[in-house]
């Protein structure tokens, strides 16, 4: 678990350390947020943590983190805040919730950095909320799993001022391999969600391909052996198929998950006038994994509606 993971990098032992560098808050502990906070402090960054359930900081709290109540208390005095949470409703509460929000406290020099798959039309929203506040926003959503993020190497996907991404990209650095600059307030969002797209529809016909040649007969392995060595499989495509294949779905990326961001590219694409069928597509079949109670699966369940059981 994390608590092991942080002892075992070295970090737990490090708390009374005196050598701090910029102060930066983290909102949610969860699977990516929580490993997010832990790469700070393994780079002694002084690091606030806030969890919708309190026991979720306990880890960090005892690797050297301070646990705030309220994402209000935890930017109070930061230079960064960064937030990592499941979507625009959970976001909309960590800033802007009348008694909680962050954004009220944030300090005027800091930089909130919301790192959460959102819809491109909440993150512009959101924006337009810290430009009347007169306090700096980027959107950074990342590219990159659970293993991503506790070895550091999570892609970042920026949008927003050439400044404040150039203020940012040091903290940014110490989390991610590579920081992209993909334009204004909102690209980032627009670009992840294009590439969450891209892995959904790959994943989500994977799904029917594998289970349609066990049909027919041919053994799913040797089949995702067959198909992964071509030069039309792709690595993520390759990984889902063989996870499919080994009944493998323990949730990196859970099925509710991608239903919710093929979604929000929906929406993008409606806003704009064109259509995503393919994605479109790709999101009815996830849905239906969460209507045979899959959601919370990883997204290579899918799998499971067209083979069920062992």
């Amino acid at each position: 678990m994390l608590f092991a993971y942080l002892h075992n990098s070295g970090i737990a032992s490090r708390s009374n350390q005196s050598k701090y560098m910029s102060k930066v808050a983290v909102l949610g502990m969860g699977a990516m947020g929580s490993r997010m906070a832990a790469a700070l402090l393994r780079a002694d960054y002084q690091v606030t943590v806030w969890n919708r359930t309190a026991d979720k900081t306990s880890p960090l709290v005892e690797a050297g983190a301070k646990a705030a109540q309220t994402p209000r208390a935890a930017v109070e005095e930061v230079d960064f805040a960064v937030c990592m949470v499941r979507d625009d409703a959970a976001s909309h509460s960590v800033w802007l919730d009348s008694e909680t929000g962050a954004l009220a406290s944030l300090p005027g020099r800091a930089v909130a950095i919301e790192s959460s798959t959102l819809s491109v039309a909440w993150v512009q929203e959101l924006a337009g909320h810290f430009q009347a506040a007169g306090k700096a926003l980027l959107d950074a959503p990342v590219s990159g799993s659970r293993p991503q993020a506790e070895a550091a190497q999570l892609i970042y996907l920026v949008g927003g001022d050439t400044g404040r991404v150039a203020k940012a990209e040091p903290i940014l650095k110490v989390m991610g391999g590579t920081v992209h600059h993909a334009g204004p307030l909102g690209s980032g969002a627009a670009v992840k969600l294009a590439i969450n797209a891209l892995l959904g529809v790959q994943v989500a016909v994977m799904g029917e391909l594998i289970a349609l040649l066990r049909r027919y007969g041919i053994d799913e392995a040797r089949a995702v052996e067959m198909i992964g060595a071509t030069s039309v499989c792709s690595p993520a495509a390759r990984g889902a198929a063989s996870a499919m294949a080994a009944r493998n779905y323990a949730p990196l990326f859970p099925s509710a998950l991608m239903e919710k961001d093929l979604g929000y590219l929906q929406e993008m694409a409606a806003e704009h006038g064109t259509r995503a069928p393919l994605a479109q597509a790709a999101r009815s079949v996830f849905g239906e994994a969460m209507g045979q109670g899959y959601g919370e699966e990883n997204m290579t369940g899918v799998v499971q509606l067209y083979w069920p059981g062992p």
